[in-house]
């Protein structure tokens, strides 16, 4: 089991470190809900966490497989929802790097992000769109 301690700061700031590493981040709220947006906001870091993980599913796949992913790029974009205010949408696109990939290959990586874990997590209600950019 991993831990991370959360600390409330004041005026909606959090900072959290993660116990096994040291790393640290904070967060706020965002602009539209009472915060300063001086940071990620907590859902910002879940659309983020989603991008974060299915890239490192398709890492594991690259390395397992002799496929070269790095350099890839990755844009989110998430919309939020009213009456729960709740993650309404996350986009992710993912810029592959400008290699050859085989059509399997690009299956493959396709297929493995949506095996992530916080993909398989989130709510059903809240959308989830992979878009995968190919060079070639």
């Amino acid at each position: 089991m991993v831990k991370t301690k959360t600390t409330y700061e004041g005026g909606l700031h959090c900072s959290m470190v993660h116990e096994p590493s040291g790393a640290t981040l904070s967060t706020d709220a965002p602009v539209d809900n009472n915060g300063k947006g001086e940071a990620f906001c907590p859902t910002d870091l879940c659309a983020t966490a989603l991008a974060a993980c299915a890239m490192t599913i398709i890492g594991i796949y690259g390395r397992n497989h002799g496929v070269d992913v790095t350099g890839t790029t990755i844009e989110i974009s998430k919309t939020m929802s009213a009456n729960p205010r709740r993650i309404g949408k996350i986009e992710i696109i993912f810029n592959m790097p400008d290699r050859e990939f085989s059509e399997k290959e690009k299956t493959m990586i396709e297929r493995a992000a949506h095996t992530c874990p916080v993909h398989l997590s989130l709510h059903p209600d809240t959308e989830q769109v992979f878009t995968f950019k190919w060079s070639r």
